[in-house]
């Protein structure tokens, strides 16, 4: 079941559906997001992935480097969200990235990319 949470607004959802491209998408959320949001929406992206794939909540904590907490929070989202994890996988698939819900051994949290040196820039 969804926990009761504030609506995006409909204006950022259909901006961010219209940017052309990951970069967009990263440099939107860079300028929208505070350097540490932006950490925490990469841990719990990785958190949520390795969970998909199987790992166990132990597993998944100490290759991370994160607490059980964050890890069962992640795992609440999974479990009782609104879906949009599925939805964002079903969407790597279509785009030719390996399903995340399939185990495929160790995934490492991604590189840095050139927009987190961007956000880094920033503090």
């Amino acid at each position: 079941m969804p926990v009761d949470r504030p609506a995006l607004p409909d204006d950022l959802l259909v901006a961010l559906t219209r940017l052309d491209g990951a970069d967009a998408v990263a440099l939107l959320l860079d300028d929208l997001l505070t350097p540490a949001e932006v950490r925490s929406v990469g841990e719990r992206w990785q958190i949520v992935k390795r969970l998909a794939a199987g790992d166990s909540q132990r597993k998944v904590r100490d290759a991370l480097n994160v607490s059980i907490t964050t890890v069962s929070r992640g795992a609440n989202q999974a479990r009782y969200g609104a879906g949009g994890f599925n939805l964002a996988f079903d969407a790597l698939v279509s785009a030719g990235y390996p399903d995340p819900r399939r185990s495929s051994g160790p995934q490492e949290p991604a590189s840095p990319t050139t927009h987190a040196a961007t956000t880094e820039e920033r503090t």
